[in-house]
């Protein structure tokens, strides 16, 4: 299936059945993370690709999070970075917003 995740992560085959999702140069946390918990079903768990600096932080806003049903397990190092996030409850129909909304104005 081709086109934009906005889009796609509402389809209603495609919606909450995957266990895992995966991402690298997607877009910023809050795009990743609302673009990708669409597509995950409740215990899912999306891994995002992460810059290499270990020193930055608070790239993954618990609340924000929270409002999509997801949960950051933390940061993983295994030779590059990721970030697992697991899906704690349903997201909420509204998320992902309309196509470019999530970059214009992200939640966190």
């Amino acid at each position: 299936m081709i086109g934009r995740v906005e889009e796609v992560a509402r389809i209603e085959e495609l919606r909450g059945k995957f266990d895992l999702v995966t991402a690298r140069s997607f877009g910023p946390p809050s795009v990743t993370a609302e673009c990708g918990a669409g597509f995950l079903k409740v215990g899912g768990v999306l891994i995002v690709s992460e810059p290499p600096d270990d020193s930055v932080v608070d790239r993954w806003d618990v609340d924000g999070l929270t409002m999509l049903g997801l949960e950051s397990l933390g940061r993983l190092r295994y030779g590059a970075a990721y970030q697992l996030l697991v899906k704690t409850r349903d997201t909420p129909d509204l998320y992902p917003r309309g196509i470019g909304t999530p970059r214009k104005r992200p939640l966190f």
